[in-house]
């Protein structure tokens, strides 16, 4: 059996005329903004980028305070030896 063609003769098929863009309500004219769903988009952008922004600054802080506590010790040692003499 054969498939059935929509087109059959010189009908064409029906066209769906309640389409709808966005998810708002259809009023006929879409205008120039268009809503997807996301409507803030770059600020959600933003907010996650300070969010990894400071997730890197707290291991920056961190990997500062590794690197500089040996030069603490040997400050805190040399004010040290001086106090004794």
């Amino acid at each position: 059996m054969k498939p059935k063609f929509e087109i059959e003769g010189a009908r064409f098929p029906t066209t769906d005329c309640s389409f709808q863009a966005s998810r708002n309500r259809w009023d006929g004219y879409s205008g120039d903004e268009w809503d997807f769903g996301r409507p803030n988009l770059g600020r959600e952008y933003l907010v996650e980028s300070a969010r990894e922004r400071t997730k890197e600054m707290i291991v920056l802080g961190i990997l500062l305070l590794a690197a500089a506590w040996p030069s603490v010790l040997v400050i805190v040692e040399v004010f040290r030896l001086h106090h004794r003499q």
